[in-house]
């Protein structure tokens, strides 16, 4: 187990890449997370995966066996939910796929004057007409949001272009900027935090990915741990301006 500060009481989790990398979770993940409970250590579950409802992704973690609670679950659509409803936008033009619209109660998904885009993960419903709609509504005025940047993902069959592909199409297309909802959002690390009832220098956040996760983290105060699993890459460690408090073979060691 690697040397953590003294005064670590919770840990915020990223899940994909991290926990588990398409539908097998990552070797020694499941005991970890049961000795990090034993040890009294409050833990919350943070992901930018747009591409499903948070309780289809519960219902995915449990067949893993990794005993992750929905109420602990913080994903993208959920927090931007609440962003949402309270700056008034409740009429969306969503790029998610209508299971995960659902989880955003009370938006409403349309397709004519919508008060804002919202960009996520169509996965195969994603399209070149897709793409140019939200572009035209964003042409004509409508916010833009976009609920994660990250450049890529580790599926099964290899890595993908990941939300922030697309939002950076979307951007250059209309000279925009998309205000970001998702991780490295601040307020997506503050809100587990207030529900574990700490202070950012009170928890470590853990991931994969090197900016949205750590550099996020890092960020607002949070200890940044990165794991060589998922889409980890070595050349990209060497390169990049972030740098993690701890790199670790995988979510395993955590707990020792």
């Amino acid at each position: 187990m690697p040397t953590l500060p003294e005064n670590i009481r919770g840990i915020l989790a990223d899940l994909d890449g991290t926990l588990y990398v398409g539908q097998t979770a990552i070797p020694g993940a499941i005991e970890a997370l049961h000795r990090i409970r034993e040890r009294g250590l409050g833990i919350r579950y943070l992901t930018n995966t747009t591409s499903k409802p948070r309780s289809v992704i519960a219902g995915q973690l449990h067949r893993l066996g990794l005993p992750v609670e929905i109420a602990h679950l913080y994903t993208a659509p959920c927090v931007a939910r609440d962003h949402l409803l309270a700056a008034g936008m409740v009429r969306c033009h969503c790029l998610l796929p209508a299971d995960v619209i659902a989880d955003m109660e009370g938006i409403t998904h349309v397709d004519t004057h919508p008060q804002a885009v919202v960009v996520g993960d169509m996965g195969g419903g994603i399209s070149g007409e897709a793409l140019n709609r939200a572009f035209r509504f964003l042409l004509d005025g409508a916010a833009f949001f976009t609920l994660a940047r990250n450049r890529c993902y580790r599926a099964a069959d290899g890595l993908r272009l990941d939300v922030g592909a697309f939002t950076a199409a979307l951007e250059y297309g209309t000279r925009r900027e998309a205000t970001l909802l998702g991780k490295p959002a601040p307020h997506f690390f503050r809100a587990p935090l207030d529900d574990l009832g700490l202070q950012p220098d009170e928890a470590l956040m853990i991931g994969d990915d090197l900016e949205s996760d750590v550099g996020g983290a890092q960020a607002i105060g949070l200890y940044g741990v990165l794991v060589r699993t998922g889409k980890f890459s070595e050349e990209e460690l060497q390169k990049s301006s972030v740098r993690p408090d701890v790199v670790i073979d995988s979510f395993a060691d955590l707990a020792g």
